[in-house]
């Protein structure tokens, strides 16, 4: 049932993030200014694989490991610190930001860089003022010691001091 659970979150809200409206903003409605980024663009494609992969791992872990889904209504019992998660405290929403900025990339698109900008700035938001103090609360001294260890973006290039 969770897994079920999981995969109506991340047709909804993912899918509407990273697919749908990216979608509606190619379109000719939406459709604003093209870049011309030559063959670079085709790293457009590594992103979008990039950033789907992470997601689906990140799911899978909360699923099967933290015995939740990514929905905030409906979170892990337990706190996911396994897989990505041991790299980076969100790697979840690094990875629908990477495939937004990867169809940016890919397609030339101004208005999917500045709508990836949006996407970042929601998401920066929405972690500092709701998740994490969720989650200080919800695993109290164990968040704690994660937090310290782990950077919240992006993975460190050397292991903290002691």
């Amino acid at each position: 049932m969770i897994a079920i659970k999981t995969l109506i979150f991340t047709v909804v809200v993912p899918g509407t993030i990273a697919v749908l409206i990216p979608q509606w903003l190619l379109s000719p409605a939406g459709a604003r200014g093209s870049l011309a980024l030559g063959i670079s663009r085709y790293l457009g494609i590594l992103l979008i694989l990039a950033g789907a992969l992470i997601y689906f791992r990140c799911a899978w872990d909360f699923t099967f490991a933290g015995k939740g889904t990514p929905a905030p209504i409906d979170p892990p019992e337990d706190l996911v610190v396994q897989g990505l998660y041991k790299y980076v405290r969100n790697p979840m929403y690094v990875g629908v930001l990477s495939t937004v900025i990867g169809q940016a990339v890919w397609f030339e698109s101004t208005a999917l860089f500045g709508y990836a900008v949006l996407v970042c700035l929601l998401f920066c938001t929405f972690v500092i003022l709701y998740e994490e103090p969720v989650l200080r609360r919800k695993f109290g001294n164990s968040y704690e010691r994660y937090r310290k260890t782990v950077p919240r973006w992006l993975p460190r290039l050397r292991k903290p001091r002691a």
